[in-house]
């Protein structure tokens, strides 16, 4: 009688090993803190202060997998954004401001998501910047989104499968305005090539910044990216159109490359401006894994803005990051930054990549030191 129970026993233990590998519900997070030094901060000359997030937004977040029959699968994940030094809510006070999507998902048609998400731009450009690897690698005040900070919401998404190191990525966010389909709506398209020494990237973002005839100027279904002095002038734009394009390669310890964008910040007779703001954008970087904990990385951007106003920029950062474990690294930033000419609202400032920190000077210094941890 036990031989026909155990046998019973093993079916139902195999039945549901099955079950949970095809069925998934995962819990993740990184927390990121630091300590930073900005010589030039807010109009003072000094300011010493925690910081989260200045290798990846401190999160936590579920992420999981449903097997449907057939190859098909839905998808899903919600992902909160915080600040660790406060507790606040990142992302604006958003409860999943990361991300939240669910979807559908199969081998030969690959994924189709709805929710609030990235453009297609950081999935598929970003990867091949290099911001991706450390930070401080993007354009001053993030006028290109080129470092992340900005998700469309109400999304539609599709990406492709991977054709052999070849992959598409497509999204429509809908403006939600009743009486004007058009208005605040986003969409954008990427592509990139990926081999075992190369990463090539190309991409396009359209961003409606809401018609003020129906509802409100900067009612739009994109997040805001007028978080600092470099385009702040221009929050009244009609719309903004960016195109980025991007490439690094291997060669044994060495990753080097770069990232070109042009930004494009249009006025109409509700905006603040006249004509149109333009930014064209440059950013090179050499990453060298010096071993396999500890990895060293040196870049430069240098933007140019042009029409309503003029301004230049020059950036230049090194980065450090060594791996205590799997999980744990602290790393090491030393920037400088330095403006000329006009933002729009008066002389230009030197921002830092997306550095939340506003120098009221042309010039500005950080040093950074912190810790990362993933779970």
């Amino acid at each position: 009688m036990k031989k026909p129970i155990v046998i019973a026993a093993a079916i139902l233990s195999s039945s549901s090993a099955q079950s949970f590998a095809q069925n998934s519900v995962t819990l993740y997070g990184v927390l990121d803190d630091s300590i930073q030094y900005a010589h030039n901060a807010g109009g003072k000359s000094n300011q010493i202060a925690m910081v989260s997030g200045q290798l990846s937004g401190s999160r936590w977040g579920l992420k999981g997998v449903e097997d449907l029959g057939g190859g098909l699968q839905a998808v899903f994940r919600l992902e909160n954004g915080f600040d660790p030094n406060t507790g606040k809510l990142g992302q604006g006070g958003r409860m999943f401001g990361r991300q939240a999507y669910v979807g559908l998902s199969k081998d030969t048609f690959g994924t189709v998501t709805l929710g609030r998400q990235y453009d297609a731009l950081f999935d598929l450009v970003f990867p091949a910047q290099g911001n991706y690897f450390l930070e401080y690698f993007a354009a001053p005040g993030d006028v290109d989104i080129g470092d992340g900070t900005v998700r469309q919401n109400n999304a539609i998404k599709w990406a492709s499968p991977d054709w052999s190191g070849f992959r598409v990525n497509l999204t429509y966010s809908l403006g939600n305005v009743a009486g004007a389909v058009g208005s605040g709506q986003s969409y954008s398209g990427a592509m990139s090539y990926t081999t075992s020494s190369w990463v090539v990237a190309a991409g396009y973002i359209h961003i409606d910044n809401g018609n003020p005839t129906i509802s409100t100027r900067g009612a739009t279904s994109s997040d805001s990216i007028f978080e600092s002095p470099v385009n702040s002038a221009y929050s009244t734009a009609k719309a903004i159109d960016i195109t980025r394009v991007a490439a690094n390669y291997t060669v044994g310890p060495v990753t080097f490359g770069g990232y070109y964008s042009f930004s494009e910040y249009l006025a109409d007779a509700a905006s603040t401006f006249s004509g149109s703001e333009r930014y064209n954008n440059g950013s090179i970087f050499a990453l060298w894994q010096v071993s396999p904990p500890f990895q060293l990385e040196l870049g430069y951007d240098y933007m140019k803005s042009a029409g309503d106003s003029s301004a230049t920029y020059h950036t230049i950062n090194l980065a450090a990051d060594c791996s205590l474990s799997k999980r744990t690294d602290i790393y090491g930033i030393a920037s400088y930054g330095h403006a000329a000419g006009q933002n729009g609202l008066g002389p230009a400032q030197a921002v830092i990549s997306d550095t939340a920190v506003a120098p009221g000077n042309a010039s500005q210094e950080l040093l950074i030191v912190g810790i990362r941890h993933r779970f």
